[in-house]
């Protein structure tokens, strides 16, 4: 038996499959992955992401210790509210995490880290925060709801504390705001608008029941992967890991080279690599042939093998099946993959295949 989030009750009530991940049982649907999906592409749907973890960090060394510790550069939070998305890197160079970092004040920092590597995490910050004036503090006590959709913020706002509706009705896209022990940032995971809201666990019964009296729909794993997918964003752990750096996992627009004096953690590593170049690309691919794209599938260029499948699946926006793949530099545009024996056409594609419900690509 895996952890339960604090809504575990409310996925049985609703007759949700219940699914072992990265520790936790969540829900992998409720009925059909497939309707979830395009509830939240033309209304909206809601997840629940309590299995991931809110880290907050105060103190007058935090702004110094995140600065090591992120690739990308937390100076750049000067608003409060503002949110970054980032990299945790050892000193390979490797990804340890994805995560938001947020600025709420010049000393306190607030990190959603993904759920599987939140053990390590915690003990990668506290390892490295030897000589910084800052107290890491996880928010076990803390429940995250994500409600995303054409129609998320508009069907979620009644329902977020009185105090705090204003300024949540005019945030702007990565920003939070703030009361008391309720957070909510118009951030996801998604592709869409929406609200991610974090409150604290006892809470969150009521506003996930608040949010289907309000005709949301409960959503799950699998439509979260569908949809992220689409989306063009990745999956911890499957599409990066500890052996890959972000060169390599479609991220480099996430590494902040300047200040040059700045020492992160794993920046001689990325230089080194910049330096040597040949870096494999990361891609979309569309398939134009029969079949479904999965990971560990090979990409094929001229009969050699010359990448694989990171993430892949069907798209249920576009009706087609669709992938991230990490190949050498310099692949054709057209391709095939290795489906089932069998060399199948593809194409290479620019990510997003979808945003705000409409395709990004060419079909």
């Amino acid at each position: 038996m895996g952890h339960k989030t604090p809504l575990y009750a409310e996925h049985l009530a609703c007759g949700a499959r219940i699914v072992p991940f990265g520790g936790w049982d969540m829900p992998l649907h409720y009925g059909s992955q497939i309707r979830e999906h395009h509830r939240v592409r033309q209304d909206a749907g809601v997840f629940d992401v309590s299995h991931m973890l809110v880290v907050d960090l105060d103190g007058s060394g935090a702004s110094a210790l995140l600065r090591r510790l992120i690739a990308n550069d937390p100076a750049r939070l000067e608003a409060p509210g503002k949110a970054l998305y980032g990299c945790m890197l050892n000193r390979r160079g490797g990804i340890i995490d994805d995560l938001i970092l947020y600025f709420r004040a010049p000393t306190r920092y607030r990190l959603v880290v993904n759920a599987a590597t939140a053990e390590r995490d915690l003990a990668w910050i506290r390892g490295q925060a030897t000589g910084f004036a800052v107290a890491i503090r996880p928010r076990w006590d803390l429940a995250i709801i994500a409600v995303q959709g054409l129609n998320a913020r508009t069907k979620a706002i009644d329902l977020i504390p009185a105090g705090l509706r204003e300024q949540s009705l005019t945030l702007k896209s990565f920003f939070a705001a703030e009361q008391k022990d309720w957070f909510v940032s118009r951030t996801g995971y998604t592709g869409e608008d929406g609200f991610e809201i974090i409150c604290p666990a006892a809470a969150a019964p009521a506003l996930w029941r608040g949010l289907r009296d309000s005709g949301v729909a409960s959503c799950g794993l699998g439509a979260r992967d569908t949809l992220r997918l689409e989306a063009g964003l990745k999956l911890s752990g499957q599409d990066m890991d500890e052996t890959l750096s972000p060169l390599e996992s479609g991220l480099a627009w996430t590494v902040a080279w300047e200040p040059a004096e700045r020492d992160f953690i794993g920046r001689s590593a990325l230089e080194d690599q910049r330096a040597r170049g040949g870096l494999r690309r990361y891609v979309g691919l569309l398939l134009t042939g029969p079949g479904v794209l999965r990971r560990h599938q090979q990409v094929l260029s001229g009969g050699e093998s010359v990448g694989e499948i990171t993430s892949g699946g069907f798209a249920p926006t576009l009706q087609r099946s669709i992938a991230f793949a990490r190949v050498v530099p310099g692949i054709d545009r057209e391709c095939q993959v290795l489906i089932r024996g069998k060399a199948v056409p593809a194409r290479v594609v620019k990510p997003p295949f979808v945003r705000n419900g409409k395709p990004c690509i060419d079909l």
